[in-house]
């Protein structure tokens, strides 16, 4: 084993921004300890790679009840209560804040990290069932998506690693 090289294996199937830095964050990291990083993007988690959605990544507050008031700048450690969440204007600024927060810690946004990934020498992939289900092309991803990929195709690619499913 020790000869092998670590491998981890990403599924990203969620397309809401604070989804997409989970998987980002810790590819980043696993490649800067020479672990293979391999990015499987499926259903909404799509909307990362997808060139039309990816800057276009929100963070809506319903049903997020986790979400704290502190990180909208409100002293404590109380959740937003759902109800807040369906008032006109809260993605929006949901959104706004976790950008701003993210670009204060110097977080690269999503569309640059996959670039980063790539270049870095993580493999992305896309679904292929969920690509035929949205009527996209391998033209719609960013340019650091290999391929578009079977999840059994997947499955064999990263026999020997750990799977984290986001």
């Amino acid at each position: 084993m020790a000869d092998e090289p670590r491998k981890l294996a990403f599924i990203c199937s969620k397309g809401n921004l604070d989804m997409a830095y989970p998987a980002l964050i810790m590819g980043w990291a696993a490649l800067g300890n020479g672990v293979d990083v391999t990015i499987f993007f499926t259903f909404w988690g799509l909307d990362l790679i997808n060139k039309a959605r990816v800057d276009h990544l929100e963070i809506p507050p319903v049903a997020n009840t986790s979400m704290k008031m502190s990180m909208m700048g409100i002293p404590g450690n109380l959740g937003i209560p759902n109800i807040m969440g369906v008032l006109p204007g809260m993605t929006a600024f949901a959104t706004a804040l976790m950008k701003k927060k993210m670009n204060e810690l110097g977080v690269p946004p999503v569309r640059e990290y996959i670039q980063m990934l790539a270049d870095a020498g993580a493999k992305l992939y896309a679904c292929k069932m969920t690509v035929d289900m949205m009527g996209l092309k391998k033209e719609d991803f960013l340019d650091g998506v290999q391929d578009i990929v079977t999840a059994s195709d997947f499955i064999d690619m990263t026999e020997g690693a750990q799977i984290i499913f986001i």
